[in-house]
């Protein structure tokens, strides 16, 4: 008999759906679950936000971004770090958003790709402030100075207009292009997002900076990593070496973007529902139980049944 789980869902982004999500498909694959207000396991996203503080049950944090669980806000965490904690599971965000089978190339695709590679370079960002992004816009623009880089996302855009929202449009923007700068937001170990998964799906060859262990999930051989580089100079002289030599080019593109060309483990289901099971059938007080929040200036305790809002 299927185990009965009363679950919710807080703090994540506009237009998110409490029944069509990564989360409730993967948590239906084993359990029954139910959507409710007073839920016994609350999973929230965005820490800055304040409606995961009204429940006192428990906890599990999942962030997209590249920012530590606060174990004394949370009982259990799933983000892309690297921890050595029984309360946290790797989850980096490219294994949500990616389909693995679409990364898998086959000897006759492989034939057929660079008669589909008409443009050099592509670039899809949305923010391009200098506080967080300096990296990849500073990169934008030198690459550029050797050939037009097509930039199709708000921000930044060279092509007249911008690509509309979804993975299908951006792949089919992404496809023709040899090239995509897919350059992180920061450099931290363990956060690889989209940006590497969705060129590999257009089959560009990515140029990639981001995670320092991005080699251990993906084979170092089928992308451009910005760490194996001397300098930003020496990447861009390969670039332009795979650019005006297809045969070197296409010794990229034969290589598997996965160890012995096989998904990666946090691809795999069977981890995180075990996760979940663990959660679900261990007893404990819950981290919101044991202390106080601050709220208004007063100390008050969080009530489970207190009114709230998504």
């Amino acid at each position: 008999m299927r185990m009965k789980i009363r679950l919710d869902f807080c703090d994540f982004w506009p237009g998110f759906q409490k029944t069509a999500n990564y989360f409730h498909s993967l948590l239906r694959e084993r359990f029954d679950v139910e959507i409710c207000d007073q839920p016994d396991f609350l999973i929230y996203a965005d820490p800055g936000q304040h409606m995961h503080r009204v429940h006192n049950c428990v906890k599990i944090y999942f962030s997209v971004e590249s920012f530590l669980p606060d174990f004394r806000e949370c009982d259990y965490a799933f983000t892309c770090r690297y921890l050595d904690d029984p309360r946290h599971v790797r989850l980096p965000y490219y294994a949500l958003s990616a389909h693995p089978p679409r990364l898998l190339k086959s000897e006759e695709e492989i034939a057929g790709i660079m008669k589909t590679k008409t443009k050099f370079c592509s670039f899809v960002v949305s923010n391009a402030g200098r506080k967080k992004t300096q990296k990849r816009v500073d990169f934008f623009h030198r690459l550029s100075k050797y050939k037009k880089v097509d930039s199709g996302g708000g921000a930044l855009n060279n092509i007249g207009h911008r690509i509309p929202a979804g993975v299908g449009a951006k792949r089919d923007f992404l496809r023709p292009y040899k090239f995509n700068i897919a350059f992180e937001n920061s450099s931290i170990p363990g956060y690889t997002t989209e940006k590497l998964t969705e060129a590999m799906d257009a089959r560009c060859l990515p140029i990639y900076w981001g995670s320092p262990r991005v080699a251990e999930e993906f084979n170092p051989k089928s992308f451009l990593n910005y760490f194996y580089f001397p300098s930003e100079e020496a990447l861009i002289e390969k670039i332009i070496e795979l650019d005006q030599d297809d045969a070197k080019y296409m010794e990229y593109l034969r290589q598997p973007y996965f160890h012995n060309n096989q998904p990666n483990e946090f691809f795999g289901h069977e981890r995180l529902l075990n996760q979940f099971e663990k959660i679900f059938t261990t007893t404990i007080t819950p981290v919101s139980r044991r202390r106080y929040w601050n709220q208004i200036g007063r100390w008050i305790p969080v009530k489970k049944n207190r009114p709230r809002w998504v």
